[in-house]
């Protein structure tokens, strides 16, 4: 019988996986063209005369690298999605459809402005939020939507375009970790009414911190635009603040790192998309693991998470605590991944106050895949040389044995 390292046997992998942030000369050079430029914030200053905003410039090209027609850039995806709700004209007191299974700020940002979550179960084989569970939610207070492309794939963009459609309701995409992916060949956050992204440290494009928003809508530009600066309007006045609004601003130097990391992109998108496909074929080979089901329609996946599943009857018979723990000993950067947010008191506590009432949702098959089922690899697993994927899969092969 194998030995596992956790018990003193010798690890699958003692190697490292790629390193993460990836960066060189490129963002040399043009953080030196911002520092000697003069013009260091997001906004005012002076500047060296020839010298291109780079903050401008980012916002054209990611909303270019999107199919968008406007980009503004903020200070992390968290404020993105608050301000899009601003922006698309909720308020305090409404209600916005949230999947239950993505990181805290899907919801902790409605908070934040008194809109209320609330919670549409996600797909058994996808984890993304199911269409079919947002009508029954649906009330007078219902204004948004949020479609969270966790782990980089695109959620049913046909599907809740027509159910927002169908009742007039506001389609925010949360694609905090799915820069660059597409729903039958269209960029996402160019698919509902706006679009939220994060440039967060851990992101596949990274500036340390920031976040942005794209729309093909003028007006919620126009709107996002004068909230995330301090209520000006574009083309207006220094001392013209027409609306209510915070300093959200990036600076120049996020701008020029988030430039030169676009340079990278497209090479480490089909590094990760190749490296994905070889552990496809690898795990699809074990019995005791459920590969998440990759919709035709996603034309592009940005595999910022690798997910995956255990199978029902094996996740029944093992603690996916001790799962884990045991591939991690094995060298592998096995994570156990989200909590589900429908049980998060945190987030029902915030909920109470706002509505004073004690609200309880009903997601059972997030909170199984959370507490048995789900995890995952970061994306820079995905950027590592393929001897790596067959690491990976070798560890998950032994941990698995191990039960027998």
């Amino acid at each position: 019988m194998v030995k596992l390292a956790i018990d003193g046997g010798t690890p699958v992998r003692t190697a490292p996986f790629a390193a993460w942030p990836i960066y060189g000369e490129e963002e040399l050079a043009q953080l030196k063209e911002v520092l000697e430029s003069g013009k260091w914030g997001g906004a005012g200053g002076p500047a060296k005369p020839g010298y291109e905003s780079k903050l401008a410039l980012m916002e054209r090209r990611f909303a270019e690298l999107q199919g968008a027609q406007h980009a503004v850039s903020v200070v992390n995806g968290t404020v993105a999605i608050t301000v899009a709700l601003q922006a698309a004209g909720l308020k305090p007191g409404d209600e916005v459809i949230v999947p239950p299974y993505t990181f805290i700020a899907t919801a902790s940002a409605a908070l934040a402005y008194g809109v209320i979550p609330v919670f549409a179960d996600v797909e058994e084989d996808t984890l993304l939020i199911d269409p079919d569970r947002i009508e029954p939610l649906i009330t007078p207070r219902t204004k948004a939507i949020i479609a969270v492309h966790i782990a980089g794939a695109p959620a049913d963009m046909t599907r809740l375009k027509q159910v927002a459609r169908k009742h007039g309701l506001v389609l925010i995409e949360d694609s905090a970790q799915a820069v660059g992916a597409a729903w039958e060949g269209q960029g996402v956050g160019s698919i509902g009414d706006i679009g939220t992204f994060s440039l967060q440290s851990s992101k596949n494009l990274n500036a340390g911190e920031g976040g942005i928003l794209t729309t093909n809508n003028r007006d919620y530009w126009e709107n996002a635009w004068s909230i995330c600066n301090v209520g000006r309007i574009p083309n207006g006045g220094w001392y013209q603040h027409e609306r209510f609004g915070q300093n959200y601003r990036m600076t120049e130097f996020q701008a020029a790192i988030v430039l030169a990391q676009m340079t990278r992109l497209e090479e480490q998108m089909r590094k990760r998309e190749a490296n994905a496909r070889l552990l496809d074929e690898q795990l699809a080979e074990l019995k005791e693991i459920r590969l998440l089901r990759r919709d035709e329609r996603i034309t592009r996946h940005a595999y910022h998470l690798y997910l995956f599943k255990l199978a029902p009857e094996f996740a029944d018979r093992v603690d996916k605590k001790d799962f884990v723990r045991k591939v991690n000993a094995e060298g592998i950067p096995l994570s156990e991944g989200y909590v589900p947010l429908n049980r998060n008191k945190s987030i029902l506590d915030m909920i109470e106050m706002w509505t004073g009432e004690r609200r309880v949702y009903d997601c059972p098959v997030c909170e199984r895949a959370c507490a048995k089922e789900a995890m995952w690899l970061t994306q820079n697993v995905l950027l590592s040389d393929e001897q790596a994927i067959y690491d990976v899969a070798e560890a998950l092969r032994k941990v698995i044995r191990s039960y027998d």
